[in-house]
């Protein structure tokens, strides 16, 4: 299964209807936590998501609404027993607010510091995918994470059968890379397979427009973006160091985003069909306006 799980869609301020950010990318047998805000162990109960499913999390900076549900988190994994290790992704210029978070709790002898540096691949040795942070524009040091899913061949069963190839040997194909024929013919797995392309996934929070927003989304199957403003209220976004819905929209549409996720939607706005209608101007593909506890399948390879 491969879904995103919406713990929560508000910016600074929480609302009735929105509690502070958390996003749990479920992805086959991992799940990703991003952006833990305040309540997001709650939430969790409520989407029905345990922290035993949890493997990896990833903050993008640290303002409060992206990092004080972090305590209760760590304190839910220590008091749960998780058996596995969990990995801790966050910006390196941060260490001394992470600290001040994951000391405030028993500590879970599982966690595994990932501190990020500088933009780049970030070190998961036992993932089965890779992820990557890219540096964002906003008031203190952020990053956006970019999850890519390594290319497969997918197996042509008519290629397959011109061949006389079936039954174990297609397995062996696969393991081995080539296979010999009776005939004495070597056969490549190219042969008869095609490119399948991994699936890519993209978390933006918290930036103004940047070349980094572009990196993050190019080609992305799904792509979670802040939309905290909209047009009318542009200048805000700028000083601030956020998006409004028309600027996400117009960099999925430009990037080839397959489901464009908004959220982070400023509590001024108490009806977000203006995002909506403001994405869909520029935007053309699957489009969610995200609500809290909201589960979005991310869509089937091409």
């Amino acid at each position: 299964m491969r879904e995103l799980v919406v713990l929560g869609t508000a910016s600074q301020v929480p609302t009735r209807q929105r509690n502070h950010n958390g996003y749990l990318l479920r992805w086959d047998t991992e799940g990703l936590l991003f952006d833990p805000g305040e309540g997001t162990q709650r939430q969790m109960q409520f989407a029905g998501v345990s922290a035993t499913g949890i493997t990896r999390i990833c903050l993008t900076h640290f303002h409060g609404d992206h990092c004080l549900g972090l305590p209760g988190v760590f304190a839910r994994l220590n008091l749960d027993q998780v058996p596995h290790p969990v990995d801790v992704c966050y910006p390196g210029s941060g260490q001394v607010f992470f600290e001040r978070l994951r000391d405030v709790v028993p500590y879970f002898s599982g966690l595994r510091e990932r501190p990020v540096a500088a933009a780049g691949p970030v070190q998961l040795p036992d993932a089965p995918f890779t992820v990557e942070a890219v540096a964002l524009s906003h008031r203190i040091e952020t990053f956006g994470y970019r999850l890519t899913e390594p290319d497969g061949r997918r197996m042509l069963p008519d290629r397959l059968a011109a061949l006389g190839i079936a039954g174990p040997d297609i397995g062996r194909l696969q393991r081995e890379g080539s296979l010999r024929l009776p005939n004495g013919r070597a056969v490549g797995v190219e042969e008869v397979s095609a490119v399948r392309r991994g699936q890519r996934f993209a978390f933006v929070m918290d930036t103004r427009m940047c070349s980094g927003v572009e990196e993050l989304a190019q080609d992305a199957d799904m792509l979670v973006i802040e939309a905290t403003f909209l047009d009318a209220d542009a200048a805000l976004a700028h000083e601030f160091g956020h998006l409004t819905a028309a600027e996400a929209a117009r960099a999925a549409a430009a990037a080839g985003v397959r489901t464009l996720v908004l959220t982070h939607f400023s509590q001024r706005y108490g009806d977000l069909e203006g995002h909506r209608a403001e994405a869909a101007k520029y935007f053309d593909g699957e489009l969610v306006v995200a609500e809290d506890l909201q589960r979005v399948p991310v869509p089937t390879r091409r």
